[in-house]
């Protein structure tokens, strides 16, 4: 499925190119990612608070980054079975999302942490990071749902300040299934889904 632009959301991922749409309006060269998309309830919330907060930054669906953006170590086919043949072994789980944060000074970027489980997806990053989708990362990884990348940290603060109770308030469950794994590429403002790569024991 086409997407104008890329949804996805993690830090910087410094493999010899700049950094990614989502935390910044630059980028060189052409990119891979692999993501899970969050379709539940708390989902829908986070997309609709991002659409009152920031109008702007309204193109991102909601979701946790598995592999921040990278150059391939070799082709898409190579990469795409990778995963294929990773994710196989790997059963479906369940994360719980906790509060609202930022990565001021960072980057003003305000996003909501994954709480319990975060351990699971960070194996998750580690073992797919390597191979054709190796990339040694600048930062260390966190699991995480970016709400909203802002221009400047005041902006952050006061988004950060707005979101807190209005998360707070969010009746939906906060548990999230990881049972698929999306890889995708872009360049510049678009980014296109190359493969929906399911989980061990995820049913179709």
């Amino acid at each position: 499925m086409i997407v104008a632009p890329f949804r996805c959301s993690a830090i910087v991922a410094n493999c010899g190119v700049v950094r990614c749409r989502y935390n910044n309006g630059s980028m060189m060269g052409l990119l891979y990612a692999a993501v899970t998309y969050v379709r539940s309830p708390a989902g829908m919330f986070v997309e609709e608070m991002r659409r009152d907060l920031h109008p702007a930054h309204t193109h991102a669906d909601a979701h946790i980054t598995i592999l921040p953006p990278r150059p391939l170590q070799g082709t898409e086919a190579q990469a795409i079975q990778q995963l294929q043949e990773m994710c196989r072994g790997i059963a479906p789980f369940d994360v719980t999302m906790g509060d609202v944060e930022t990565f001021i000074p960072t980057t003003p970027t305000v996003f909501i942490r994954v709480a319990y489980g975060a351990y699971r997806i960070r194996e998750l990053h580690d073992h797919l990071n390597q191979g054709a989708l190796l990339c040694n990362e600048p930062w260390p990884y966190m699991p995480h749902l970016t709400i909203v990348k802002m221009d400047t940290e005041d902006e952050a603060r006061k988004v950060v300040e707005l979101a807190r109770p209005r998360w707070d308030r969010c009746e939906d469950s906060r548990r999230i299934r990881i049972g698929s794994v999306t890889f995708v590429k872009g360049v510049g403002d678009r980014w296109i889904d190359l493969a929906e790569v399911r989980l061990g024991l995820a049913k179709p």
